[in-house]
């Protein structure tokens, strides 16, 4: 009777484990999800040149996710499924499907401690293209592109330290006053964990932090 109760037991405790990993599957297919059609990233994405590392990393980033939440729901329904019918050959399976979602996460950590700061250099980097190539000419079809990327991330212009760096903000954002405010509240950083590190960054013109609104 006690071997028959702690079995039970043993099977509930397995089957709560499937269910938090069948909810952590989801999660990560949702924050992917967000990661590709989000307004913040896709804004960017759209505006950046096709070497960009951020377009590597934006891609990259949401079939890693998508792969690693399929992986994880996989698991845990075979998991459920092999608690249930107490099948060793599904269990095993499960288990291997834990292993290839762990080697996978595995990198992606090391990679955010190591890179933290890799997609934020990448979207300033695009940002600072746009906005270059809006200072060398007024009249550049990036200009509306400037404009949108001041609307979502609500921000006009940039301030460096090293002096003024042009009187775009002036033109765009007329009888406003801006404050500076750091730019990293313009990455979520739920996008950092998972991104894929690309060596081919565009080259930084200078520190510098946007104006905010």
């Amino acid at each position: 009777m006690g071997l028959r109760h702690g079995m039970r037991s043993m099977k509930c405790q397995l089957m709560a484990a499937s269910l938090c990993v069948m909810l952590l599957g989801l999660s990560i297919a949702t924050l992917s999800t967000v990661t590709r059609y989000g307004l913040h990233f896709s804004t960017i994405s759209n505006v950046a040149l096709e070497s960009s590392s951020y377009r590597a990393i934006y891609h990259a980033a949401f079939y890693v996710g998508v792969c690693l939440s399929m992986t994880l729901i996989l698991a845990a329904l075979l998991s459920a499924v092999a608690t249930v019918r107490e099948s060793r050959f599904l269990t095993a399976t499960a288990f291997f499907c834990f292993a290839l979602a762990f080697c996978g996460l595995t990198p992606a950590a090391c990679w955010r401690y190591m890179h933290s700061t890799e997609v934020e250099d990448s979207i300033l980097d695009v940002y600072d293209f746009v906005y270059e190539e809006v200072r060398r000419n007024g009249s550049s079809s990036r200009r509306h592109e400037l404009t949108v990327i001041h609307e979502v991330f609500l921000c006009c212009g940039k301030y460096s330290p090293l002096g003024d760096t042009a009187a775009v903000e002036h033109k765009m954002c007329p009888g406003m006053a801006w404050a500076a405010g750091r730019v990293y509240g313009m990455v979520l950083t739920s996008f950092l964990w998972f991104s894929i590190h690309f060596s081919n960054n565009l080259d930084r013109k200078g520190k510098y932090t946007l104006r905010g609104r």
